[in-house]
């Protein structure tokens, strides 16, 4: 790769990471001054349980997409990305259980129990946050050090908190399953692609694609 290639991946990948940045930041933003303006609607818990439930799972999910886009169009400079998104989508979850269990249930052990048990919703939302615990603590590298090959192991555990994020969404909403289905076949199409059989189909198909664009047309005659 010469000096201006470099030089112009580096610049996608700082543009590509500011953009994260701003993206991620811009509904917490909005919904902040919304609170400050007292623009929330007539229930600002429910607002405030969506307007933080909704990131987490969107930037969950696109954290998601990164190795996948990857695969299928060799975007290498996605991979970074993974890190940031994953972050802010724990912080999402965060302020989104900190609303369920401050605004909702006011901090009290005993409702907070009984609603995470009585409502499968909230059972479903509950588990996919604890599951993102350990990954958002072990996103740096002293824990992939430490951990070695069992990070990435650790970190599989991402798909599985994304699947029970989509069923707390689905179970949530109850009659309106538009965006729950989107979500969710979002995360099977990504989890497709990362199925080893055909990550090596898709591969091979974008390593042919790229032969043939680098020899030019076959001549004829």
């Amino acid at each position: 790769m010469t000096p201006s290639r470099k030089t112009d991946g580096r610049t996608i990948a700082r543009l590509l990471s500011i953009v994260t940045h701003i993206g991620a930041l811009v509904p917490l933003a909005l919904l902040l001054w919304d609170y400050w303006a007292f623009q929330l609607s007539a229930d600002p818990i429910r607002e405030v349980t969506l307007r933080t439930g909704k990131p987490a799972l969107t930037l969950l999910v696109l954290s998601l997409a990164c190795t996948p886009l990857k695969i299928i169009f060799g975007w290498k400079q996605l991979i970074p990305l993974r890190k940031t998104l994953g972050l802010y989508a724990f912080l999402y979850a965060s302020l989104h259980a900190l609303t369920f269990v401050w605004l909702d249930y006011g901090l009290d052990p005993e409702l907070i129990v009984e609603a995470v048990f009585q409502k499968r919703f909230a059972l479903a939302g509950s588990a996919a946050f604890l599951l993102l615990v350990p990954l958002a603590m072990t996103s740096n590298r002293w824990a992939m050090r430490r951990l070695g090959k069992r990070w990435k192991l650790l970190h599989r555990l991402a798909y599985l908190a994304g699947t029970l994020a989509v069923v707390h969404f689905l179970w949530l909403v109850k009659n309106v399953y538009t965006q729950p289905l989107i979500y969710a076949a979002v995360l099977a199409l990504l989890l497709l692609v990362r199925a080893r059989p055909i990550k090596h189909k898709i591969v091979d198909w974008r390593t042919e694609v790229k032969s043939r664009l680098v020899r030019g047309p076959t001549p004829t005659g």
